[in-house]
């Protein structure tokens, strides 16, 4: 049931020698690399199998092309790890990073690869995922996001992450801004989106730490009980701010299934599963575990979407420049279209729930 692997892509090849050697010198112990596999998963950083004679590794890398260095920051990614570790067991640990781009031509860094099931477009074969089992596998997601958000940022250090004051403001101008620089089509919703934004904009409240990408395919579950979460992955735009602007882009990721019969993106969030929750019940439950007043959650599920509508328009304009061969990418601005639709009916129905 583990999350499968496939031959490395394409242009996205590791030199293992330059590797080895290079591990050979900075972990101890450290000698062979026995295989390397590629995850398929995933629309953002490379992430691969190093199977070595110290146990399974994982190795994270930005794609080709990249140029946000926000999502593609490997070394901070690497030191909020590092910072994690002593403060939130469910992570992968990390091992080694490398800055040197002399040597593979980019930051990159190992860390150790945590066993269990990831829930994919695809569940595994053999796993319930039955309307009870996804019930409580949804409440223990929304529990262990408001437990994310409940750690103290000051006396953990993790205030050093980012500056909370004046977060919602910044979050509005920077996807505003990321939209236009990638923008490849003209999408006349996501400039009225952007606008209503600016114009909707409420105070900044309830500072935190925020994943920025917080679902179930970055969830690591384990195998024996699926409601219990083993790791938290891709970290890599982890900072600190408003917490409910990372609700809002959970929220918007959450599909129901009425909307995973009409976009393939949504339909490979398996929230939509009989059993789950749904938007307004995530809410609930995370407004009673925290004690977070979410009167104004309509504004955070638009930004939400907003938000991954811009991170999907700005993969497909690194496709279509010809930095990535992954077919998937060149269907993607059609989620660009669905996230802004979708933003925009909830503002027509002033709800989060039931859209299509």
């Amino acid at each position: 049931m583990q999350d499968q692997t496939i031959d490395i892509r394409s242009g996205e090849e590791l030199n293992v020698d330059k590797l080895t050697a290079y591990l050979k010198e900075h972990i101890p112990g450290f000698t062979t690399i026995s295989e390397v596999r590629q995850f398929p998963g995933g629309f953002s950083n490379l992430t691969y199998l190093l199977r070595t004679n110290l146990g399974a590794w994982v190795l994270r890398r930005p794609p080709r092309g990249a140029k946000i260095k926000s999502a593609h920051d490997m070394a901070r990614e690497f030191r909020v790890l590092e910072k994690l570790r002593r403060i939130y067991g469910r992570i992968p640990a990390p091992i080694h990073l490398c800055e040197d781009h002399d040597l593979l031509g980019y930051t990159f860094y190992v860390m150790e690869r945590v066993d269990g099931i990831i829930l994919r477009n695809k569940p595994p074969q053999g796993l319930d995922l039955s309307p009870p089992r996804m019930r409580v596998i949804s409440e223990a997601t929304i529990d262990n996001l408001a437990l994310l958000h409940q750690i103290n940022i000051d006396s953990t250090g993790l205030s050093e992450l980012g500056k909370p004051e004046g977060y919602v403001g910044r979050q509005i101008s920077g996807w505003t801004k990321r939209y236009e620089h990638a923008q490849t089509d003209d999408i006349a919703v996501m400039e009225e989106l952007a606008a209503w934004m600016v114009n909707n904009q409420p105070e900044d409240g309830y500072p935190g730490l925020i994943h920025n990408d917080y679902k179930y395919d970055n969830l690591v579950l384990d195998a024996s009980e699926p409601a219990r979460i083993l790791a938290v992955l891709d970290w890599e735009m982890a900072t600190v701010g408003d917490t409910r602007m990372d609700l809002g882009t959970s929220l918007a990721y959450w599909s129901e299934a009425s909307e995973a019969k009409v976009m393939q993106m949504a339909a490979g969030n398996l929230t939509w599963l009989p059993g789950n929750l749904t938007r307004t019940e995530v809410v609930e439950r995370y407004q009673h575990t925290t004690g977070h007043q979410l009167e104004n959650i309509l504004f955070y599920f638009v930004y939400g979407a907003f938000k991954i509508g811009v991170i999907v328009q700005q993969i497909y304009a690194r496709w279509k420049q010809g930095h990535s061969k992954d077919p998937r990418f060149s269907e993607l601005i059609q989620a660009v279209h669905y996230f802004g639709n979708l933003a925009r009916l909830a503002i027509e129905k002033d709800r989060i729930s039931r859209l299509l």
